[in-house]
């Protein structure tokens, strides 16, 4: 504090010696007759940032944002105008009148009129006749005394509105001006692994929803879906079908684009644990059963089954296999009949690695076959093979390898940023977002190398792993991703750094919150006490326990008479998480630190389930009165109904 008065004095005084100066120079030159040098324009990068300091708070900075005089005022008159016929503008005028009425901002209508509408109107339109200028997704907003969005497209429109739900954030009253508002990348997006811990759809709704609400496009999804034709894979993780349905047609209006991902040859552990006959053997006889057999039919046709599953929920004309990690840990000379099918299928100087592109290439031509692009991971084009992957597939590039950024954008790869610096993993690593920004990181800045020229490149994502699963809560887990989502916005759609530092950054982001219709999953319905909770049947005796809130939004549930607390911890662990349905719930030694000890009260009819927040899975309440764990589509979880507990409950509660 001290240094930085001592700057600041400093400083002012060389500003009072320079004006000084100046003003004596001035006259000097006035004296002898030589005019003064017309003041230097500013450079094209002061002039961006002197308009975004000037235009209205919004993520991604709006960077050529024209001030005019005048404002905005939203009011109870305010109506949604879209011209009779245009379609498009009708679905995102719905869109926006139920996000304006999530915001608090009542119920306002949407009107079909012809013409400019009246003062304190919001007018949306699409003119397909914009896209020279305004591309598949930007748009041009105009505010006067009335505000016009227009996009050449439904989406731009839609991108056009969500700049509009951010200027009314904070206030009743938008600034005049003007500006046209073009993505500099066509793919901002995020991944999300829910492949072996389930997250909540209520989380990857709230995802979905601000994603919009900052312009991002793209949500990748590793996850299980229940196989309906395969119900030996139906380990718990999944996802049913009609839940997918219901995030997919979320997306859909939002204009996410959700991406689906089984990984493989590698990684398949989730879908074929329980099938050895698929399994890749080593010569020892071990089978690896995280590994299809890249050379058996039957493992390519369960495969391509799978895709055909997930076609039936996943409307993306997109399919990401993965491909990534195929022999981590081991090598290719303790599967000889890899070597033996490549050279088979390409001749003598084939390498086994041509056997891997050779599946990839495959669920290629299948994937292209239903219309859909495929995405790849960058690790597996590193090995010595002689087959190219097929032209055309997308590769996300995350690690730094042998084949570098510029010989996949050479070779034609279309690419995507995925750098490991834009991880953030449960438990462990998370990206340096102001690292990043101070940095200046754009899309180019790739593991290992930086481009010179966006040419090729898709656009960039920030990824969420469980490689810890009991690491943080999903609750946790959000708080974590609120910058680092809001930066990925703001550097695939516009200038990397439209603030001086990333502090102000911060408080931009800050300032804007969450989107309409964001749930707060932080509070627990019940406040802190100790509760006699019964199932809601009426079945067994009550059961007493302390019920209190932990910092991240959930609760303990701890047994007064032992001060123990309730724990998930039996069964089958995967990824240092007990997964296993029908494991017990048991009294353990109490730990602020231990995830596995907070849970969620779900509300349900009559009461609430008992969620853990770890495993995802509810509470069952035995005949003999024990606590087990289920996902709730295989066991109805018990309902719960919770009174203050009496001192006698508190103290003869039963274990």
């Amino acid at each position: 504090m001290l240094h930085r008065a001592r700057a600041t004095s400093a400083s002012s005084k060389i500003r009072g010696i320079a004006r000084l100066t100046g003003v004596l120079v001035t006259a000097l030159l006035l004296v002898t007759g030589i005019a003064p040098a017309a003041p230097a324009a500013p450079s094209a990068s002061e002039a961006e940032a002197a308009t975004r300091a000037a235009a209205p708070r919004t993520v991604p900075a709006l960077t050529n944002w024209t001030a005019q005089s005048g404002e905005f005022t939203f009011t109870g008159a305010t109506r949604l105008v879209v011209p009779p016929g245009d379609a498009a503008a009708r679905r995102t005028a719905d869109t926006l009148a139920e996000d304006l009425g999530a915001a608090g901002r009542g119920s306002v209508p949407v009107a079909a009129v012809r013409g400019s509408g009246r003062p304190g109107d919001i007018l949306i339109a699409t003119d397909p006749g914009r896209g020279a200028t305004l591309g598949a997704e930007g748009y041009e907003l105009g505010v006067t005394d009335r505000v016009r969005i227009t996009g050449a497209t439904a989406a731009g429109a839609f991108y056009g509105t969500r700049t509009l739900l951010q200027l009314l954030a904070t206030a009743d009253r938008v600034p005049a001006g003007r500006t046209v508002d073009v993505p500099a990348y066509k793919e901002r997006g995020v991944g999300v692994c829910a492949c072996y811990i389930h997250i909540t759809p209520d989380w990857l709704e709230n995802l979905v929803r601000d994603m919009a609400y900052l312009k991002l496009n793209q949500l990748l999804l590793e996850l299980k879906v229940k196989s309906d034709s395969h119900p030996e894979a139906n380990t718990w993780g999944y996802y049913t079908k009609d839940e997918i349905r219901r995030l997919v047609a979320l997306g859909d209006r939002y204009h996410i684009t959700i991406v689906p991902e089984i990984n493989s040859p590698g990684h398949m552990d989730p879908w074929i644990e329980r099938r050895p006959d698929l399994q890749l053997t080593d010569s020892d006889g071990a089978a690896q059963p995280s590994r299809l057999d890249v050379t058996s039919p039957a493992a390519f046709s369960y495969y391509t089954s799978l895709m055909d599953e997930y076609a039936e929920v996943f409307t993306a004309p997109v399919w990401h296999m993965g491909a990534d990690e195929y022999m981590l840990g081991s090598d290719f000379a303790k599967y000889p009949h890899i070597l033996e099918y490549a050279r088979r299928q390409y001749g003598p100087t084939a390498t086994p690695q041509d056997a891997f592109i050779d599946f990839v290439n495959r669920v290629q031509d299948y994937a292209a076959d239903r219309g859909k692009r495929l995405r790849i991971w960058n690790d597996g084009l590193t090995g010595d093979h002689t087959v190219p992957v097929a032209a055309g597939t997308t590769v996300e590039h995350w690690l730094n390898v042998r084949t570098k950024p510029s010989e996949l954008l050479a070779q034609g790869y279309p690419l995507m940023n995925a750098s490991y610096s834009l991880y953030l993993i449960r438990g462990g690593f998370h990206m340096n977002t102001a690292s990043l920004y101070e940095q200046g990181w754009d899309p180019r800045s790739f593991e290992g190398e930086k481009v010179a020229s966006t040419a090729g490149i898709t656009g960039a994502k920030i990824s969420l792993w469980p490689d810890n699963g009991r690491g943080e809560t999903e609750n946790e887990v959000a708080a974590g991703m609120f910058l680092p989502l809001r930066y990925i916005a703001q550097t695939t759609w516009g200038v990397p750094r439209p603030d001086p530092g990333y502090a102000e950054f911060t408080a931009r982001a800050n300032a804007l919150g969450h989107a309409p219709g964001h749930t707060d999953l932080t509070r627990p319905p019940l406040p802190d006490g100790t509760y006699a909770l019964r199932d809601a049947a009426g079945q067994l005796p009550a059961t007493a326990r302390r019920i209190t809130r932990t910092a991240d939004g959930y609760v303990t549930l701890t047994d007064p008479a032992t001060g123990r607390c309730a724990e998930t911890r039996s069964g089958k662990l995967t990824l240092n998480t007990p997964l296993e349905p029908g494991s017990q719930v048991t009294q353990e030694v109490c730990s602020a630190a231990n995830t596995l000890q907070r849970w969620q009260l779900v509300p349900a009819p009559g009461g609430f389930r008992l969620t853990n927040a770890i495993t995802r899975m509810s509470v069952v309440l035995t005949a003999d009165g024990r606590w087990v764990q289920y996902p709730p589509d295989q066991r109805p979880p018990t309902v719960w109904t919770a009174t203050a507990a009496t001192a006698q409950q508190q103290k003869g509660n039963r274990s």
